[in-house]
């Protein structure tokens, strides 16, 4: 039985990103979305929200994804929870090198908001499978 994924947390510091990203979830997807707006913001709401799935800026002031990824795989509440990277940066060698850090996925900036979420979802089938 396939588990269906309802909940997404968005770890995002841009504002017009974070906000087309959650409408795109939200109304074309029909996710219930947390938006946090560092890596810091995220693991402090992490374990109130209980997301499915994380979707994870790479590039952030502070925490940058990577770093973010380290912390929340350290939290029991995060174990097994799939983290999408999103970021402008696709190179074939850093998308691999994000894959080796434990991301389940990268979607690349710009992304579209009427597939985004259909993304999202091929991802969690794959994880899921």
């Amino acid at each position: 039985m396939t588990v269906v994924l309802k909940r997404i947390m968005h770890i995002e510091d841009d504002p017009s990103i974070q906000e087309v990203a959650r409408v795109a979830l939200e109304v074309v997807g029909g996710f219930e979305v947390r938006s946090c707006d560092s890596g810091a913001d995220g693991l402090a709401t992490v374990d109130d929200f209980s997301p499915q799935l994380v979707l994870l800026d790479v590039m952030m002031p502070g925490m940058d994804g990577p770093q973010t990824l380290t912390e929340l795989r350290k939290l029991s509440c995060m174990q097994g929870v799939p983290i999408v990277f999103m970021t402008a940066k696709a190179q074939t060698q850093e998308v691999a090198a994000y894959r080796d850090l434990g991301a389940a996925g990268v979607i690349i900036k710009p992304f579209d908001p009427m597939t985004l979420s259909d993304q999202i979802r091929e991802i969690w089938e794959h994880k899921h499978a």
